[in-house]
């Protein structure tokens, strides 16, 4: 049997379900561009990251999390993985 780390917390948990997202826009000063953050909810609210994205990156991440049903987040290497496929598929 594998030798787990005690306690379990939530901080020792480094890869998580994407529950739901939502991007937002951030006006920057007058003349300056805006800010595209993406807030992940993982878990269903056990833990939450947010991300700042730039425009292009912006709209495949929509289109990546619009198409794919399941989508893990690695929280120590701020990495989204999207969808579950099995080998040989």
């Amino acid at each position: 049997m594998t030798k787990v780390t005690q306690p379990v917390t939530d901080d020792s948990i480094k890869v998580r379900q994407l529950s739901h997202y939502q991007f937002t826009w951030v006006a920057g000063g007058p003349g300056a561009p805006g800010t595209i953050t993406l807030q992940l909810v993982l878990d269903q609210g056990a833990w939450e990251e947010v991300l700042t994205v730039n425009a292009d990156d912006a709209d495949v991440l929509q289109d990546l999390l619009t198409n794919t049903e399941t989508v893990h987040y690695d929280i120590s290497r701020r990495t989204l993985m999207f969808g579950v496929t099995s080998v040989g598929s």
